[in-house]
């Protein structure tokens, strides 16, 4: 299932990703920091919902309370329970 999730407070304005079961592949960012968004996406394809916020919930940019990884970790979690109630 493809899954689109809208941002807060970060630069990317979008996280894009396929979700089957647990499993997170092909995520994408629409804006932020393209190298290091791309670098985050190769990592974690293939991962769990629970790999994934292991790993990146938490983690903050700059002065922000939040950054694009942790944003992820919101986003994948989102898909998650929505999947888990259709």
């Amino acid at each position: 299932m493809k899954y689109t999730y809208k941002t807060k407070m970060v630069c990317a304005q979008t996280i894009s990703f396929d979700i089957n079961g647990d499993i997170i592949t092909d995520v994408s960012f629409m804006g932020g920091c393209n190298g290091n968004l791309k670098a985050i996406s190769k990592l974690v394809d293939g991962m769990t919902v629970e790999q994934i916020e292991e790993k990146l919930k938490g983690n903050t940019c700059g002065m922000k309370p939040t950054s694009c990884a942790d944003q992820l970790c919101l986003a994948v979690r989102a898909a998650y329970e929505a999947s888990q109630k259709a």
